[in-house]
């Protein structure tokens, strides 16, 4: 495996970039076999990992505004559709398919969290999406160690699954280190 050209931005290369990461954080075919062995107990509770998850944007006042209607009310249309694409990484994070275009996906996800300047709540701070990551990593860390009869193996899968995240939210918060979009021009 070729090392990334440290010349280029990591989104130059998103592969390399994953990879390098990937080799950083030691996640290795253990760690991808621990992730496979436990992704259909993931996905069984994927429902309610994701309902927890907005659950909690709600409750918290600085990332309910993105949730909303001008009213202040739930936008549920908008929840399910977040809920359903939350419900997509975890299936495409749980076959550990660090793909071209599952890598550069992660990345567009990053540059529209990150550079959106519409819609309920605008920008989304990048404290917010590290936390979103470590409450997914909680439930999952929770749901291991409730449903998985050995506590050895709660512990590899919940170790094989941070060190995925991590990975993942490197290439989430690369969306961050971007210069902010011009000043769209105003017509005359």
């Amino acid at each position: 495996m070729a090392p990334r050209d440290p010349a280029l931005p990591p989104g130059a290369d998103m592969e390399a970039f994953v990879r390098e990461q990937m080799d950083f954080v030691g996640f290795g075919e253990a760690d991808a076999a621990s992730v496979r062995l436990t992704a259909p107990l993931v996905l069984e509770h994927e429902p309610a990992l994701t309902a927890a998850l907005y659950d909690r944007f709600l409750d918290f006042p600085a990332t309910a505004k993105f949730f909303l209607t001008e009213d202040g009310t739930p936008d549920r249309e908008r929840l399910e559709r977040r809920k359903h694409s939350l419900g997509r990484w975890l299936r495409e994070t749980a076959e550990v398919a660090m793909s071209h275009g599952f890598v550069y996906y992660l990345l567009g996800v990053g540059i529209s969290h990150s550079h959106r300047e519409y819609g309920p709540g605008g920008r989304v701070p990048a404290e917010f999406m590290v936390g979103a990551m470590s409450l997914v990593q909680t439930g999952l860390a929770r749901l291991f160690e409730e449903k998985l009869a050995d506590p050895r193996e709660a512990m590899r899968a919940t170790v094989a699954w941070n060190k995925l995240l991590l990975v993942q939210l490197n290439a989430l918060l690369l969306g961050y280190l971007l210069p902010p979009l011009p000043e769209p021009r105003k017509s005359e």
